[in-house]
């Protein structure tokens, strides 16, 4: 028996691996975060499958959950949404599993951000633009911040952000973040990426206001992703040496003596 922590994905049922599709097919117990996964990935458990939404219950009901299937020899199907490795609580789970000794793997989904760029079409690194993305989020009511990760910290780096989870206090984000990236610095908001509903708000920090209240901004909560960097749309940056002709690499040995010769 196996709990299997399955990243679902960011809300398109076919953006879910492989991998995770079949051991939701072959797990008899299915635990799915209802509130954020969507319900057609669970066209995938098997038939008869005992399917539970843990987005009512507590942490001690969701692990009674899976210690009756552990009795029972059944493996656990447990997705959430996105990926499991940031806010995805798995963490005090699998603490609670191991001290009961029961076994788990994780299987990695699409994260949230990764979707929202696909949406916009967009690179978050460029060449001589910027080469880092931070995920972050501000403060809420389930998880406070540490003091030193802070926006204004990240924003002093340049680095493209990924702004989780805090939608509800854009007018905050937009007055720490204006004074290091400028107020024409391109952001854009991504809601409900890959759903069929998802809708994308492109602005600067200076318009972003108006553009919002043109798009039914109450609408758009929870689900919503910040994004805000120099990256956004940008069209006048470097070009990669990675395909340049004449740059020799592994996979391309140039000149008489490359720095990877061929061997035969």
């Amino acid at each position: 028996m196996t709990v299997h922590f399955i990243g679902a994905g960011p809300g398109a049922p076919d953006l879910i691996t492989l991998r995770g599709r079949d051991l939701i097919a072959a797990s008899p117990v299915c635990l799915y975060a209802g509130s954020l996964v969507p319900e057609a990935l669970l066209d995938y458990c098997p038939p008869g499958a005992r399917i539970i939404n843990t987005a009512p219950l507590s942490l001690d009901e969701i692990i009674a959950e899976i210690e009756t299937a552990y009795a029972a020899g059944q493996d656990v199907a447990r997705l959430h949404s996105g990926d499991l490795s940031v806010w995805s609580a798995m963490g005090e789970q699998l603490r609670r599993l191991r001290a009961l000794g029961i076994p788990y793997d994780v299987t990695p989904g699409v994260p949230s951000f990764a979707a929202a760029a696909a949406a916009l079409g967009t690179e978050l690194t460029l060449p001589g633009v910027v080469q880092s993305v931070v995920l972050t989020r501000t403060s809420g009511r389930a998880t406070s911040m540490p003091p030193a990760e802070n926006l204004a910290a990240f924003a002093a780096t340049g680095a493209t952000l990924a702004i989780h989870l805090s939608i509800h206090v854009l007018d905050r984000v937009v007055a720490e973040l204006t004074p290091h990236y400028g107020s024409d610095c391109p952001v854009a908001i991504v809601w409900r990426a890959s759903w069929p509903d998802e809708r994308i708000v492109r602005a600067t920090l200076e318009t972003l206001g108006g553009a919002l209240a043109n798009e039914l901004a109450s609408e758009l909560e929870r689900t919503a992703l910040i994004l805000v960097g120099r990256s956004l749309g940008a069209t006048d940056f470097e070009t990669s040496r990675l395909y340049a002709a004449d740059y020799d690499r592994r996979f391309r040995p140039l000149g008489t003596t490359p720095r990877f010769p061929e061997t035969t």
